[in-house]
């Protein structure tokens, strides 16, 4: 089984409080929403303290063209990129020696939150030394889902290529994709919980000679699964002045209705009972996600109280966010043989699951 061999997260340089946030989106949101001060309860009630964006919270105070904030994607993405990789190769927490940019064989690059062609990994392949014979997978528009989706494919890859090296890396930066035109409470809502983050993984083949300093997860299978006619429960609008949040209020409902056949089904298939699922890294949407997730897998809070700290000192910083839960599993003493479901949910609507069990 390809395993997860090391994990790094990257924390931009602006660490916020929710307080001074909700201060200003109030500033800039009033007389121009009616029943503001109502609405803003959805910052205090959200579970979440502090997040990290790659502006200070003045930036916000300015107006910038899509082509500004584009252009700074483009620029701190790739340094955020360089730095994540770095500590994900050299991170002596799970490595037992440092495995080093030309041994990577494919690098599976994450993001929604800005666009650039070529992809970011190229940009970062001239910043490293990789093998201008690595592969590249850029993909855009999952969303939330990116993160796990991106674990699934290296896992593909893996299995196709038992001898393969694969680095996952998941940028978003959420706090350029603000927009203090937009009125609408999907806009609101995406002020109250959205954040910048970094994030990668190595995934390593079967037939990888690399040896952990802890138990890693290994990953046993995967699924996806999607909801026909979803387009409109979340994503985005790309309008002249940029990305604009689409949110549906029904999102948790959706989750409660819709995950719990969905992971029931996959574990069925794997032989696995619910029961027996010992760490459940959930991708932290927001407070009523993380409830749903309760709700219908049937978990405790005990089970979801990582991911609510991940929640509240980093908010929702969209595909990195489930990888930063994954860490803090990774951190904590596990036993070889304990099982572990990482889950997502996306645009589309869909969502991603893996199976992992940790082992030496």
């Amino acid at each position: 089984m390809p395993k997860i061999a090391s994990v790094s997260t990257y924390q931009p340089p602006y660490t916020l409080e929710q307080t001074n946030i909700e201060r200003l989106t109030k500033e800039l949101f009033q007389d121009k929403i009616s029943q503001l001060d109502r609405l803003l309860r959805v910052f205090e009630n959200g579970d979440i303290k502090t997040r990290q964006f790659c502006v200070p919270l003045e930036w916000h105070r300015v107006e910038h063209t899509f082509e500004e904030r584009n252009n700074l994607y483009i620029k701190l993405a790739s340094e955020y990129s360089v730095e994540v990789i770095k500590a994900c190769l050299e991170n002596d927490a799970f490595l037992e020696h440092p495995v080093y940019p030309e041994e990577i064989d494919a690098i599976i690059f994450v993001s929604s939150t800005g666009m650039s062609t070529p992809s970011i990994d190229a940009r970062v392949m001239n910043k490293l030394p990789f093998s201008d014979r690595m592969k590249r997978l850029p993909i855009w528009g999952l969303g939330c889902a990116g993160g796990a989706s991106g674990v699934s494919r290296a896992f593909d890859y893996c299995k196709a290529h038992p001898a393969a090296k694969v680095l996952v890396v998941c940028v978003e930066l959420c706090s350029l994709t603000f927009q203090p035109n937009d009125y609408s409470k999907s806009n609101l809502v995406g002020a109250s919980l959205f954040a910048d983050g970094a994030a990668a993984i190595l995934v390593c083949g079967d037939e990888v000679n690399l040896t952990t300093k802890k138990p890693v997860p290994h990953i046993i299978n995967t699924a996806s699964k999607w909801m026909p006619d979803s387009e409109n429960v979340m994503g985005w609008d790309i309008k002249n002045n940029g990305l604009h949040v689409v949110f549906s209020k029904s999102i948790p409902t959706i989750i409660t209705s819709w995950l719990g056949p969905f992971i029931g089904e996959f574990l069925h298939e794997q032989h696995i009972r619910k029961r027996e699922i010992v760490n459940f890294i959930a991708h932290p949407g927001g407070k009523k996600v993380l409830k749903a997730y309760e709700d219908t897998l049937e978990l405790v809070e005990s089970q979801t109280a990582i991911s609510r700290n991940v929640l509240k000192g980093n908010g929702n910083m969209s595909s990195p966010t489930v990888l930063y839960v994954l860490e803090q599993y990774m951190l904590q003493q596990n036993r070889a043989g304990d099982y572990g479901l990482l889950v997502a949910l996306g645009p589309g609507f869909c969502g991603e699951a893996v199976l992992l069990k940790w082992g030496d």
